[in-house]
Formats: C-alpha cells, sequence, structure tokens
C-alpha cells in the first residue's frame, strides 16, 4: 500500500461524513429561493480550500452565483494546472422517486445517495482532498495549483466565459483538469476525449388569442398542440435521423480506426435496457449504441405543454402550446448555425393557421481532447495507479461547454479525468457515488499532479 493509500485509509470517515456535509446544501442554482443555498455551498467549498492549504482563496462575484477561486503558487519551475468542477447541483423532490430524501445523504450497498453525489461535488471533493493529503504528507505541491469551482453548471454556465475572459492571467495554466464525468467501472476506468456541443431552444405555437370552448370551435381552430406535436414530429426522419436541412453538413464522418475504438467501449442491448427501464433501444440507424452517444449529433424534445393537464377533464382548445428542444453536438458544428437551421426548418413546416416563436436558451461548443499528448498519458498512469487499470477512451455524449473555452482560450491541454459511474444516476432520483470511486478518485487525483509535476511546463504545454 502506498503513502497515499495509507492515508486515504486513516481517514475514510473524516471523508464520508465532510462529503456528507457538502451534500446536505440543498445548492439549486436554477431556483432563486435556493440562493442562499448556493452562495453558502461556496462558502463550505472556500472553507476545504483553505484547509486543504490553498494560500489564496477567494469567493469571486459573477452576475448571478459566485465562483470560488483558489491557489498555491510554491513550486518554482514547476508546472502550474488548473482544476475546474461545480458546487451546484440540479432540482431533487422526495416525490420524483427518490428511496431517502436528496438532500439526507444516505449510504446503502457502499453508494452514497444525494443530489450531487457523482455531479458533481463528490468529484470535486476528491481533487480537494487529494490534494490536503499531498500537503500533510510532504507539506507542498508537486506543481503549482488553482482551483476554478463555479455555481452556476446546472444552468449552463451563463456567465463563467466572461468571468474566464475577466481573469485570463489569473487563471492561465499549462494544464487543465476537470472531474466531471464517468468511467465505465471499477475494473475498467475510462477517460473521455470528446465531449458535444449544446444548442437549447424553446418553441411557443400560438392559435387564438384565448383558450376556447372545444364544442364551440373544435374542428374550425387548428390546435397549437397539435401544430406544435406536428412541427416537431417533423423534425425527425422515421430512420432516427434528424429532419433539418444542412443539419449534417458539417459532422465529421468517424473513421475505421474510431470505430474500433468506440468498438471497445460500446455496451449490449440488455444493458442499455439495465440502465434506462425502456424496453427497446431506438436511433439513428446504421451506428451503435455508443457511437450514437458519443459520436453522432441528436435533436431531442426535453418538454412539452399547453392547455389543461389539472385532474379531471376540461374540453379547451389552448391558445398556446410549448416544447423545450436540444440539440447535442459534435465537432465541426456550430450552435449559433444549427439554431439558424432548426428555425428555417421550422418557419417552412409552420402552418399559415399558427403563429411561432423560437426562443434559444443556451449554446455550447463541443470540444475534442487530443490523445497524444504528454498530459494525456499522466492522466493514463494516474488511473492505472488509482484504479489498477489501463483506462479505455471514449466520447462522451454530454456537454461540458467550458472545456472548448479553456482548450480556445490558453491552447493548454484539458484533461477530462472523472470517478462517477454509468448508473450513478446524474440529474434523476437516486443520484449516487460508489464510495470506492471516492477513494479511488482521491488516490488518482493525487497521483495526476505527481505525474504532472515530473515534466516541465513547456513539454506538458506542447501538442
Amino acid at each position: 500500500m502506498s503513502d497515499t493509500q495509507t492515508l486515504i485509509a486513516a481517514n475514510r470517515e473524516r471523508f464520508l461524513e465532510e462529503l456528507k456535509a457538502f451534500l446536505s446544501i440543498p445548492s439549486i442554482s436554477t431556483l432563486s429561493e435556493r440562493t442562499a443555498d448556493v452562495q453558502r455551498a461556496a462558502e463550505w467549498t472556500a472553507d476545504q480550500l483553505r484547509a486543504a492549504g490553498m494560500t489564496r482563496v477567494q469567493i469571486m462575484p459573477t452576475a448571478k452565483h459566485p465562483v470560488v477561486y483558489a491557489e498555491w503558487l510554491g513550486a518554482p519551475e514547476k508546472p502550474t494546472v488548473l482544476i475546474y468542477g461545480h458546487y451546484d447541483v440540479q432540482p431533487a423532490e422526495l416525490e420524483a422517486g427518490w428511496q431517502s430524501d436528496p438532500f439526507t445523504p444516505e449510504v446503502r450497498d457502499g453508494n452514497l445517495y444525494a443530489r450531487g453525489a457523482s455531479d458533481d461535488k463528490g468529484q470535486v471533493y476528491a481533487n480537494i482532498k487529494a490534494v490536503q493529503l499531498l500537503m500533510q504528507r510532504d507539506g507542498k505541491l508537486p506543481v503549482n495549483l488553482k482551483f476554478l469551482i463555479e455555481g452556476e453548471e446546472e444552468i449552463g454556465s451563463p456567465n463563467l466565459d466572461a468571468f474566464i475572459a475577466a481573469h485570463k492571467e489569473l487563471l492561465r495554466a499549462d494544464v487543465v483538469v476537470v472531474s466531471d464525468t464517468a468511467i465505465q467501472s471499477l475494473t475498467q476506468p475510462s477517460i473521455v476525449y470528446g465531449l458535444r456541443g449544446l444548442v437549447y431552444l424553446e418553441l411557443e405555437v400560438r392559435g387564438p388569442r384565448q383558450d376556447l370552448h372545444s364544442g364551440g370551435f373544435g374542428g374550425t381552430v387548428h390546435n397549437p398542440a397539435q401544430a406544435l406535436c406536428e412541427i416537431i414530429a417533423a423534425l425527425r426522419h422515421p430512420d432516427g435521423s434528424v429532419a433539418v436541412e444542412g443539419f449534417y453538413d458539417k459532422v465529421r464522418p468517424l473513421s475505421a480506426e474510431e470505430r474500433a475504438a468506440i468498438a471497445k467501449t460500446d455496451i449490449s442491448e440488455d444493458e442499455w435496457r439495465k440502465l434506462t427501464g425502456a424496453p427497446k433501444a431506438w436511433g439513428e440507424a446504421g451506428y451503435s449504441l455508443r457511437e450514437r452517444v458519443g459520436a453522432r449529433p441528436t435533436l431531442e424534445i426535453n418538454g412539452i405543454w399547453g392547455g389543461f393537464t389539472g385532474e379531471g377533464s376540461k374540453t379547451v382548445l389552448p391558445a398556446k402550446a410549448t416544447a423545450k428542444i436540444s440539440c447535442r453536438l459534435v465537432p465541426d458544428q456550430e450552435p449559433h448555425e444549427i439554431e439558424a437551421l432548426i428555425r428555417a426548418q421550422i418557419e417552412k413546416l409552420a402552418p399559415p393557421t399558427i403563429t411561432w416563436e423560437l426562443r434559444p436558451l443556451n449554446h455550447g461548443y463541443p470540444a475534442l481532447v487530443p490523445l497524444d499528448s504528454l498530459a494525456m498519458e499522466c492522466a493514463v498512469s494516474a488511473y492505472e495507479r488509482g484504479f489498477g487499470a489501463r483506462p479505455l477512451f471514449l466520447r462522451e455524449g454530454g456537454s461540458i461547454p467550458v472545456v472548448a473555452t479553456f482548450m480556445q482560450t490558453y491552447g493548454a491541454p484539458v484533461l477530462l479525468v472523472g470517478y462517477g459511474l454509468p448508473d450513478d444516476g446524474a440529474h434523476g432520483p437516486n443520484e449516487k457515488f460508489a464510495l470506492e470511486c471516492l477513494y479511488r478518485g482521491i488516490h488518482t487525483a493525487a497521483a495526476l499532479l505527481e505525474a504532472l509535476g515530473k515534466h516541465a511546463p513547456e513539454a506538458l504545454r506542447a501538442r
């Protein structure tokens, strides 16, 4: 057992209780009534960074929720590493299917259940504890270190790009580490090297100036709910592909080598059914499940409403109906351009019997991380130490727009070093974080900093 493992073993109970305290804070960034709790989570994070030995810790304001910044710059000639994460969480209600209160953390079968356990508080905490253990063991760190922990990731990080631009020199680093992803399993770690971008839109369809009696006007008014369904149904072909003209024009075709690499991480339909609870897989023909999730773009309906939805019956023709539409984008797709293509397609589809408005909500750029960098070799060796196996490489279906921002702003390698598991249930009920992932994550995070510290800054920045 290494010195790091010995220290982790000696502190397991303390780590668990501290993480429970973090998870007990309902830092739901999208709800205005939770603003004080978001601030409280920022303060808790700042206190932990001070306890870890950071020499400068600040809670820095943005237009909405604050950023927690910390640094330790006591390693002359060594590389500077920036660790990014977020302390805000998605909404969660007991009535949504949780077995226990989402903000009263509970351990069951080796898993810690709570909102934010995996996304992203548990992973942020693992990085902070890795730093604390290195400081405890050596009295110093092997690299210069900066933390950027935000409180708006779950609402699309609307103020983060502006914050980074305003503090470009403060945040400058040779390597960026992001821990907000998952590995394949405890016995088979993996590194995400591709993230999809995002465009999120809201489509509102209007008909009459007010709700109407369906007995008096049914059959003469084009029901906005029906018109909305007709439009969004026409945005997909029967084979699962997106029916927006020009949507695939800039999508890079997958090479045979890339498809072979992705195939190593694919899941069977039986595994997929267990993860989703759906009766049968669906999607774009000609691509595997893993390819559909990580390497192909999508168009999804995330919500739809209109008219009467209460208990019982009300024979009404609604005045309007609304749908939330999101697209996950792959490299070379530009989110604003995709929004324009969707807008043009709806213009063609919308009948003269209704009016409509398409409102943009979020945009994020896709990112591909180079696999052949020296920094990536350090990440591979860190997983080998922390999890005992060489990681596979895969593309992730989700979006972390700040990754593209870091790459564009600093030209530095970004390492997506995550510790969650595919069945952690992020954003859903009964979100969890395996305790073994927490402890191995701490070990891996410490090993990564040690590995990066063995190289010159210019060697790590080289492409």
